[in-house]
């Protein structure tokens, strides 16, 4: 696959002109909860693209019924599709051809959580592989990138994984990053390995704590504990006054963010299924921004 060539006029884009570029080139993560469609129906514009996450505890069958039904609404939707999740060759061939005749055209394949893996796919690039060999079904495919420290791999192992799954992939999806210079220095040492994907930056909405501690508190009791044991410093970003806002982020990373070398379409935005709160502000930021073009609404 050929990575997107970077936009030619983000070359002549001011920071705040390329920052609001990649507001517009947003797309947001839900959970396959059972309110998630009616969220996504009621808040997200039919042109933002929407990426369904997969649960361990849960297994793929929620993820792929709402990216089915949210396809059917007309979304362009991108369907978590994790390597851990996938039982073997036939079960990855019922996967394809479900969201094939759906439409879906983009997928992404992180390793997953599931431990034990269900099957015989332990990893993301096995199954990236399997995926060329079976024609390749898909015309965008998304991998995965760690700009602070992974709890279980060594930084320079996931930057050549990176490299590894390059030629089986056509963009990275950095995972959450709270430091603005620890996204730059990550960007920076990405493309100095040679890795030539674009990116698209994970970064969390304007989450309230109380709100992403019920959240998760819905994904299931095992899965929120595994969550809150990894990641107890975004938590703390969150309760903190002051400890964390996509704004400033944005505005500290811009720089980085917006340079053409950096080859960066776009963002990633987990919502934590707080949509309706997400979409709000990501309108009003464009328009601290200074970009008169609204998003479109179908």
């Amino acid at each position: 696959m050929r990575p997107t060539p970077y936009p030619d006029d983000a070359v002549r884009a001011t920071p705040a002109e390329g920052l609001a570029g990649l507001l517009r080139g947003v797309r947001y993560e839900v959970l396959p909860t059972p309110s998630a469609e009616d969220r996504v129906l009621g808040s997200v514009p039919p042109d933002v693209p929407v990426t369904v996450t997969a649960s361990p505890a849960k297994g793929l069958g929620p993820t792929l019924d709402l990216a089915v039904r949210l396809a059917g609404h007309g979304y362009r939707v991108v369907p978590h599709l994790p390597a851990r999740q996938v039982v073997d060759e036939a079960h990855l061939a019922e996967v394809v051809a479900r969201l094939r005749s759906a439409g879906v055209d983009d997928v992404f394949v992180p390793a997953g959580d599931a431990d034990p893996p269900v099957g015989r796919y332990d990893a993301a690039l096995p199954l990236l592989r399997r995926l060329t060999e079976l024609g390749s079904p898909f015309a965008r495919v998304g991998i995965t990138g760690y700009p602070e420290p992974h709890p279980r791999i060594d930084d320079d192992i996931t930057v050549q994984a990176m490299w590894d799954k390059q030629c089986y992939s056509s963009y990275i999806v950095s995972n959450l990053c709270f430091d603005a210079r620890a996204l730059s220095a990550w960007i920076g040492r990405v493309r100095r390995r040679g890795v030539a994907l674009p990116l698209r930056i994970g970064i969390a909405g304007p989450v309230q704590r109380a709100k992403l501690l019920s959240m998760a508190s819905k994904i299931g009791v095992g899965e929120s504990a595994r969550f809150l044991t990894r990641h107890p410093a975004w938590f703390l970003r969150f309760a903190t006054p002051g400890g964390y806002a996509p704004e400033r982020l944005l505005r500290a990373g811009a720089a980085a963010l917006t340079a053409p070398e950096a080859r960066v379409e776009g963002l990633h935005v987990f919502t934590f299924n707080q949509i309706a709160e997400t979409e709000r502000w990501r309108r009003a930021l464009l328009e601290r921004l200074g970009d008169g073009a609204s998003p479109r609404r179908g």
